[in-house]
């Protein structure tokens, strides 16, 4: 079956006894036994729920996983993936990264002995230079937020196994509509559920999937033990926004594509970071393994001075923290989701104050260019 068609159907055919299309909330966080030794299957609702649980098989299907698990915030999944690892373990890390990643890694993972190298994670000659005894896993952004690098995954993976390490990817930009990591050869996949995936800004969720039994129960185990879990009403609003994932990322790829090539025409952008632009250095890379692409961008004006009237002056863009929602949203990486990463680093890849990170919603996309448009005339009269 399709993944439309999968996509439309999450949920639609599990509650057997009233043949329910929208798939039941389940408040309850006990269950009845029917006797001593015996079980519904569900006990209690931090191990498992039944709303939950339609959730997490339906985006193990989606990704070609054998296990998903819904947590309470991305953040939560990465922290329960993280404990796979122990004192004394080092992770090689995609160079451009999140920040609330880098900020978990290094004012957390740190004080339990984890440490971490930030490399290039498309460059295996510098992957092997980092890699050390006691490297475990290695962790990819691909495309990267904000500068949407390009890592090949399946070269990546296949250099990964040779060395016995594990390949996390952070799937939260493409989504399993447009990638799917797993079947190039990851072993976990973990998604910012709140973004693409929920779509419409109004859920805080996370989702890991993994491939192997043994490592799925590993990750079982550490998701129940941890208990960052995703309540049932959560989980109903991602089935509810799963549902609509590809007609939203097929509109999101239209609109930043538009966008993209607008801003690259533009005289006041210096560049555009999009991997849908032919220009784009590992636009090949992002053909082959992907179906399409992100609806996020970003774009570095000229002039610094610029960003302030442009922030101020956009009206149905919002200025604001978050991408993968249906409304447009833009955010200046530098002083929010990048803050945390000391500010030598962060120019050294290119997070400088010239930086804009767009989230290029559904709204129509004229309309979404002439807002911008004028942001632009208006911070260039003020500067003139």
């Amino acid at each position: 079956m399709n993944i439309e068609s999968r996509l439309a159907q999450i949920g639609s055919i599990s509650e057997p006894v009233t043949g329910a299309v929208s798939f039941p909330i389940y408040q309850s966080t006990a269950f009845r036994h029917p006797r001593l030794g015996q079980s519904t299957g569900f006990d209690y609702a931090r191990t498992k729920s039944p709303t939950r649980s339609v959730l997490e098989q339906a985006i193990a299907d989606l990704e070609s996983g054998d296990a998903g698990f819904a947590s309470s915030s991305g953040m939560a999944s990465l922290q329960t993936i993280f404990a796979l690892f122990s004192q004394g373990d080092h992770l090689l890390v995609s160079l451009d990264l999140y920040g609330g990643t880098y900020r978990l890694l290094e004012k957390v993972m740190s004080r339990f002995g984890v440490t971490a190298s930030y490399v290039d994670t498309n460059d295996l000659d510098g992957l092997e230079s980092k890699r050390q005894s006691n490297t475990k896993a290695v962790l990819i952004e691909t495309p990267t937020n904000p500068l949407m690098m390009i890592t090949d995954i399946a070269k990546v993976c296949t250099w990964a196994k040779h060395h016995n390490l594990i390949t996390i990817v952070d799937n939260t930009l493409l989504t399993p509509f447009f990638q799917r990591p797993l079947e190039l050869g990851a072993d976990i996949v973990i998604h910012s559920a709140t973004k693409y995936l929920g779509g419409h800004n109004d859920v805080l969720a996370g989702l890991i999937v993994s491939k192997g039994k043994e490592l799925s129960e590993q990750i079982a185990f550490l998701h129940n033990t941890m208990g960052a879990v995703l309540g049932p009403q959560d989980s109903w609003l991602m089935m509810r926004g799963m549902k609509t994932l590809a007609l939203r990322m097929e509109r999101h790829q239209h609109n930043a594509t538009r966008m993209a090539a607008f801003l690259d025409a533009h005289p006041m952008v210096e560049q555009v970071y999009y991997p849908g632009l032919e220009s784009h250095p590992n636009y090949e890379v992002q053909q082959r393994q992907s179906s399409g692409n992100t609806g996020i961008l970003s774009f570095k004006m000229k002039d610094a001075r610029t960003i302030e009237p442009i922030l101020r002056s956009i009206r149905l863009i919002a200025f604001a923290e978050s991408l993968g929602g249906v409304e447009s949203l833009m955010t200046y990486p530098a002083v929010q989701t990048h803050a945390d990463i000391p500010e030598e680093i962060r120019r050294q890849i290119g997070v400088d104050d010239r930086l804009l990170r767009f989230s290029v919603g559904i709204e129509h996309i004229d309309d979404i260019i002439a807002d911008l448009s004028n942001a632009f005339e208006i911070a260039s009269n003020e500067l003139n």
